[in-house]
């Protein structure tokens, strides 16, 4: 009998860590491989812990694990660590699974020979300003073009959403970097790939991935996303892709001109016509995906949660570049603190 093994980083998900662990431990498997669960708890002081403990006591498919460093990178290593499985699978609680996503995670790396499989993002809002931010990180204006979003996408890509691996390939590559709070998943993809493997995505690989419910959430989400890819660019002393460099370009170009309006008059214009062009622009995008005469709001709402994304992004890569790159001086909270 093989085993694969599920690994899952957690903190304080009193609310929806029941359902999470019902539907891991319901997956389908093919014949001749048993599951294990592994879920790194990070200090939770909500009453997550209890639950894991419940559980854990009822089924002994899954192992409860301590977390101190209670940051993603590390929980993930920790479990990687007592794995046993010669397959890893890495699940998120804020999402839900489609019940043969680890048979699909397995079929994939058979068939591909990979390093590193995976599939889609694919975000879902219940309603609202959640529903609203999940249509934008569709958007192709949103999301920058990444592969990561094309949900019918089968081939090689530069990274996955969440991931599965063999054992040994991930110990041989060292874990994740526990010096990053975000990004560690694309790091690394992004060391598969320099070291001679390849990274996978698979239609067949279907998750739903609940976003956050509030733009001021997504803005430091996004935030954290630009300030770690900082990290992640001057550890491998590797250049930006451009879909990296257009957000922080864009707030440069900004601030810029709102500098040189105090002396300037005329760039108080070009800095209008700046925000009017990009309005325009995240609009229209959104227009395409909710018509704003049947859908004000949510019109409205994708346009307002697509700036949050490029404008906290590009907010975050600067301070990256200031704390990384000028003053190096350790990162503060708005780096590392949870953003849900």
């Amino acid at each position: 009998m093989k085993t694969i093994s599920i690994i899952v980083p957690c903190r304080n998900e009193a609310g929806h860590i029941d359902a999470f662990l019902a539907s891991a431990l319901a997956q389908w498997l093919p014949p001749g491989w048993a599951l294990q669960l592994l879920v790194a708890d990070g200090a939770s002081d909500d009453g997550t812990r209890a639950r894991l403990d419940r559980w854990a006591g009822q089924e002994g498919r899954l192992r409860v694990i301590d977390n101190p460093a209670r940051i993603t990178s590390a929980a993930l290593n920790r479990a990687i660590e007592q794995a046993d499985g010669e397959i890893i699978v890495r699940m998120d609680v804020h999402t839900v699974y489609a019940e043969d996503y680890v048979a699909a995670c397995i079929a994939a790396l058979q068939r591909s020979g990979a390093t590193c499989v995976g599939g889609a993002w694919r975000p879902v809002g219940e309603a609202g300003r959640q529903r609203a931010i999940a249509r934008a990180f569709e958007s192709r204006f949103g999301s920058g073009g990444a592969a990561s979003r094309q949900a019918d996408l089968e081939g090689e890509v530069d990274t996955v959403y969440l991931g599965a691996w063999r054992r040994d390939d991930l110990v041989r590559l060292g874990g994740f970097d526990e010096n990053l709070v975000r990004n560690q998943d694309d790091e690394l993809a992004l060391r598969i790939v320099r070291s001679g493997g390849r990274v996978w995505q698979s239609a067949a690989i279907r998750s739903w991935y609940t976003p956050r419910a509030s733009f001021r959430a997504l803005f430091r989400q996004f935030w954290q996303y630009g300030y770690w890819k900082v990290a992640v660019i001057r550890k491998h002393r590797l250049p930006a892709a451009p879909r990296h460099l257009v957000p922080f370009a864009f707030v440069t170009a900004l601030a810029m001109l709102a500098a040189i309006s105090f002396f300037w008059p005329p760039a108080g214009w070009a800095l209008a016509g700046l925000l009017g062009v990009y309005g325009t622009a995240a609009l229209a995008s959104a227009a395409a995906i909710a018509r704003p005469w049947r859908e004000p709001l949510q019109w409205a709402g994708i346009g307002l949660a697509t700036a949050c994304m490029h404008i906290g992004y590009g907010l975050g890569f600067a301070r990256g570049l200031w704390d990384f790159g000028i003053t190096r001086r350790a990162p503060g909270s708005a780096a590392t603190r949870l953003t849900r």
